[in-house]
């Protein structure tokens, strides 16, 4: 979209960044700064009354009993596996498509990752992959756990990998970092499998001013083993039961998280009404089609789900110079990703090599992450709707 200005009949361009932190807090700001007051003033900095406040607030919006804050979603992931007692012996099936957390927290936990491919509509771990390399694989060797990632913010299919859990034995944890709000057949995310854990990275559709993460669980045994773990393994202070973490919620983060939660659900649906539009008006444009060969391909809901859009991510044809375009009209754009797990070089060690996953290594390819967040305005929308449709023009 090109505007002209009052003062000069020149046209100007709509810069659209990414993400403007700045919106938000504009409307949150006093909330915001009130509620860190409050912690400034109490002086308790390391699980403070908000961060109780805040789990159980979480856990209800996640339909669970249990939320434990913790220091980070990385963290979170690790408190999840070692709440299960995944450890040296056991293996981890996950997708390679993901942010690099997803297998670090795995071999953090001295386990081995397992990676099967994805399905190439969702980006999510595909079901199939998942039980084709669990009838493959080597005699003597068996899975302990899967853990699909809730990739963009839609759940990964957990009608099948709850059967797939059941049939083979496995424990089902959910990457749940990106997908605060999400839900599959009306169960939230994060009350989907055994165990789960969230992110809260400035990023996220329910961010913190840093750092953060949580754990939820409808089991209580889980839930008071991530709580010990996250405090150097002691259920009595200065009495160590096991080596856990550091790995406490910060009472600032918990009390900013408390306020940003009662906005994020509106959040969610404001993203949707995003997408939407997007879908609308990309194939207006008629920039779309049902491979990359035929144009743009839109994002994917599953009936069975309910996205809440943390990314809003098409596949595009000459993916890199489209991106390259958008930048040049100041326009922000993402690739999230663009290697597949298997294929960086520190974990080159699991002996996997190119080819191995195909559906990943294509879609690290093509995928690209337009701006989204709720406060996103339709000009904005507009304007990079535009740009795209000159770029293939």
């Amino acid at each position: 979209m090109i505007k002209m200005t009052d003062t000069a009949k020149t046209p100007t361009r709509i810069a659209v960044p990414m993400l403007d932190f700045s919106r938000e807090f504009a409307l949150i700001r006093e909330e915001v700064l009130s509620a860190i007051a409050t912690v400034c003033e109490s002086q308790r900095f390391i699980l403070g009354p908000e961060v109780a406040r805040f789990e159980a607030a979480a856990a209800a919006a996640c339909g669970v009993p249990f939320a434990i804050g913790c220091a980070s979603g990385t963290d979170a992931l690790w408190l999840s596996l070692a709440a299960l007692k995944i450890g040296p012996g056991d293996s981890v099936i996950t997708t390679p498509f993901s942010f690099f957390a997803t297998v670090s927290s795995i071999l953090r936990c001295g386990a081995k990752p397992l990676l099967a491919d994805i399905d190439e509509h969702t980006f999510n771990l595909s079901p199939t992959a998942t039980q084709t390399l669990l009838s493959t694989m080597p005699t003597g060797e068996r899975a302990t756990a899967v853990m699909p990632v809730h990739l963009y913010g839609q759940c990964a299919d957990m009608t099948a990998f709850t059967t797939l859990a059941k049939t083979h034995g496995l424990k089902l944890i959910e990457d749940a970092a990106q997908a605060f709000g999400a839900s599959w057949n009306g169960v939230r995310a994060g009350g989907l499998g055994d165990i789960a854990a969230f992110s809260f990275y400035p990023t996220k559709n329910l961010s913190a001013f840093g750092d953060a993460g949580m754990v939820t669980t409808r089991d209580a045994v889980l839930a008071e083993r991530s709580t010990m773990l996250r405090a150097h393994g002691m259920r009595q202070r200065y009495f160590h039961d096991e080596v856990g973490g550091n790995s406490r919620l910060d009472t600032l983060q918990a009390a900013i998280l408390e306020v940003k939660l009662r906005r994020v659900e509106a959040g969610n649906a404001r993203r949707r009404e995003l997408a939407a539009l997007y879908n609308e008006k990309l194939t207006t444009a008629r920039l779309t089609g049902k491979t990359t060969a035929d144009g743009i391909v839109l994002p994917y809901t599953d009936p069975q789900a309910e996205h809440v859009f943390h990314q809003y991510v098409i596949r595009a044809p000459r993916r890199d110079a489209l991106r390259q375009h958008l930048t040049a009209l100041s326009i922000g754009s993402e690739v999230y990703y663009p290697q597949p797990l298997h294929l960086q070089q520190s974990l080159q060690f699991l002996g996997y090599k190119p080819g191995d996953f195909p559906v990943s290594e294509s879609a690290a390819e093509e995928v690209l992450a337009l701006p989204m967040y709720p406060e996103l305005r339709l000009e904005e929308l507009e304007t990079v709707v535009e740009a795209i449709r000159q770029f293939y023009a």
